[in-house]
């Protein structure tokens, strides 16, 4: 393998960094999105009956001493409890916002490895060419071994970056998908949160005020 490696020329350098890159960024996320550390449903069961039972204080500290997503999520909207529907809704989209930028963070720096690395290779390619060719100019075919050099860094290079990328932009998209995933279920608890609210308060927030007047 070793010698594979030193075959493949200066460019499986770069290829290297870029698995080692990928392969940290993918064992850091697939631990990050699992659903427990961003919706834990036993804590969420946990907020709602206090702040049901208009305990928010409780509710708010639960938050607090949790470290998931959906958690400070609601904990923005409660901090504003005895405020406003709208400005209760302004607090969570804002965490909202928050959170799924966090829920996608490193995945724009895998995406640009599971590109990068294919390019390395092709770089590799080219680079392996231009030694094969550049040896046969110089020392015409009597040396086949020097030809097989280059060509052999061509095609190693190549297969490298096929196998870094290949694997990386997979994962790329299962985990946006995942992220989407969660997203919309964070969305749903968020809207899910505002109607229990509105109705405890004798009101609908106001897209749903604009739905009732269509329908009348």
């Amino acid at each position: 393998m070793i010698e594979v490696f030193r075959k493949g020329g200066i460019v499986m350098y770069p290829i290297l960094l870029c698995s080692v890159f990928a392969l940290t960024i993918i064992t850091e996320r697939l631990f990050s999105l699992r659903k427990k550390r961003v919706i834990h449903p036993e804590i969420l069961q946990e907020i709602r009956k206090y702040w049901y039972g208009k305990e928010i204080d409780k509710a708010i500290t639960i938050c607090q001493n949790t470290d998931i997503a959906m958690s400070r999520i609601l904990k923005a909207g409660l901090l504003r409890f005895n405020y406003g529907i709208l400005e209760i809704e302004r607090a969570i989209e804002g965490a909202g916002n928050h959170e799924a930028t966090l829920l996608t963070a490193n995945l724009r720096g895998l995406g640009v490895i599971a590109n990068l690395a294919p390019l390395l290779g092709l770089l590799g390619t080219v680079t392996g060419m231009i030694k094969a060719f550049g040896a046969i100019a110089e020392k015409g075919t009597g040396n086949p071994s020097i030809v097989a050099s280059g060509i052999a860094e061509a095609l190693i290079t190549t297969a490298a970056g096929l196998i870094v990328g290949i694997p990386a932009l997979t994962v790329y998209y299962y985990l946006k998908g995942k992220v989407d995933r969660l997203v919309f279920d964070m969305e749903e608890i968020s809207l899910k949160f505002l109607e229990e609210l509105a109705q405890r308060r004798g009101h609908m927030p106001p897209e749903h005020k604009s739905t009732s007047k269509d329908a009348s």
